[in-house]
């Protein structure tokens, strides 16, 4: 398997570093424009460093969001997290130092500085939370450092950024008119997005790390590791994909707090904005009843699922395993037939290449586009083949179809009395349109409209 990660091209790389609630997230969300990274009062929200397009007026550079450096013992989640901040460290140009003016200079703020020194990156010390006389006296603490003026901002508020564009523009080449005709060449395939779901503890981020080939991604024993969804961009035989890993989805009556719940929320968003989703389920566990709440969730918001069975290693019964799980799937979403359905072991790397094969065909079959008069033939046959039901002795006319859109293919069907035609025959069309189209494991749907043939006269 060949997968090689990719990080955004020619656009200077900018670390947000610092200890744990100086407001790293914040910092990030503001450069990007959106509110992507989760914020909350809890220290260690961040546990991921998380990756987006930044812009200060004309300025665009890749940004990155790291978890909170904190000295930590050996084999603990902390430890892990200071070495994932640590390698986006290692990758990046610029690194901003984030200071609590209001705190003031911590030990913990002195050993970084320290550390950070040591570093090729260029440094620039940022003080934050500066919205108050209260920040004056961390703002001269701050020169304790030995990392020049601090830059004082307030990240909540979006002020002082002006000051953090006087220090980047000289790093960043303006944009010109040869970029920006390349930024928009419409010939440029964007990167196919692709989620992977599942319970927490099934192996997500070591699935991720296993595909993209460096351990990107916070790993180990405990569950719940991931907090919110991180996109990784890389390529796959060439294919450019935006891979999201999400948070472990608990069964409802299980979330309770605040930052799970902003962590459902995250990955609610990161269903909704793929093409694919992977749903990871433990082969040694089977096909639960959360991930059969999650894998209806993805069909209906229209996504195309492959269900990757990992840890298939350690399944004793496999035959009775598989069997199980297709099976589950076939009574429990029959809307959806042949989901396609891969065993894989992330942690070896076994079998990665079948399920992206599986990903890829998939997609292929969700982005279907058919020919009007294709789908006007295969209407004539199944009306054919089992007519409309009589309402009030009269029976229910589909007189034309065609399809609106693709992804997932969404077909209207006009007819002079939607509203009498009953659900269960409106099953009987999908089914039969899948069948004779081919549209296996993918979502399919058929929208009724009120009106005659809309080309009947042309």
């Amino acid at each position: 398997m060949t997968a090689i990660s990719q990080p955004i091209a020619k656009l200077l790389r900018v670390a947000i570093v610092g200890r744990s609630n100086v407001g790293k997230s914040t910092l990030f969300n503001r450069l990007v424009g959106q509110k992507i990274a989760l914020v909350d009062d809890t220290p260690g929200v961040t546990r991921d460093r998380r990756e987006g397009i930044g812009h200060l007026g004309d300025l665009t550079f890749q940004v990155i969001d790291t978890a909170g450096l904190e000295q930590a013992d050996r084999d603990t989640i902390a430890e892990r997290m200071r070495r994932q901040t640590e390698a986006a460290i290692e990758e990046t140009d610029v690194a901003l130092m984030l200071i609590d003016a209001r705190v003031g200079i911590t030990p913990t703020d002195r050993h970084f500085a320290q550390s950070l020194r040591r570093s090729k990156a260029k440094i620039f010390l940022v003080a934050n939370k500066c919205e108050g006389r209260a920040s004056n006296a961390g703002l001269i603490e701050a020169f304790e450092l030995g990392l020049g003026e601090p830059i004082a901002i307030s990240a909540e508020h979006g002020e002082g950024l002006s000051e953090l564009f006087d220090a980047l523009a000289p790093l960043i080449d303006r944009p010109d008119e040869a970029a920006d005709e390349m930024e928009e060449d419409p010939t440029v395939a964007k990167p196919m997005q692709l989620a992977v779901v599942g319970r927490p503890d099934v192996g997500k981020s070591t699935l991720i790390n296993q595909l993209v080939g460096t351990d990107r991604l916070l790993t180990g024993p405990e569950a719940g590791l991931t907090r919110d969804a991180i996109a990784v961009p890389f390529t796959y035989r060439g294919r450019s994909l935006k891979l999201t890993d999400t948070a472990g989805l608990r069964r409802k009556s299980h979330v309770s707090s605040k930052l799970e719940k902003l962590s459902v929320a995250d990955t609610l968003r990161a269903i909704n904005f793929a093409e694919v989703v992977i749903l990871v389920i433990d082969g040694t566990v089977g096909l639960d009843k959360q991930d059969l709440t999650i894998a209806s969730m993805v069909v209906e918001e229209g996504r195309g699922m492959v269900v990757a069975v990992n840890k298939w290693d350690a399944v004793e019964d496999k035959t009775a395993v598989l069997k199980s799980i297709a099976d589950r799937l076939e009574f429990s979403l029959p809307q959806v037939k042949g989901i396609p359905v891969v065993t894989v072991s992330a942690l070896t790397g076994r079998s990665l290449d079948k399920l992206m094969e599986a990903v890829f065909a998939l997609h292929a079959l969700w982005a279907t586009r058919l020919g009007t008069a294709d789908i006007n033939r295969w209407l004539e046959r199944a009306l054919d083949q089992h007519p409309p039901p009589l309402v009030s002795g009269r029976r229910v006319k589909i007189r034309y179809a065609t399809q609106i859109k693709a992804r997932p293919p969404t077909v209207a069907l006009f007819s002079s009395r939607p509203e009498e035609l009953p659900e269960s025959y409106l099953r009987y069309l999908m089914h039969h349109f899948r069948d004779h189209f081919g549209l296996v494991g993918v979502p399919v749907r058929l929208v009724l409209r009120k009106g005659k043939n809309p080309y009947a006269d042309d």
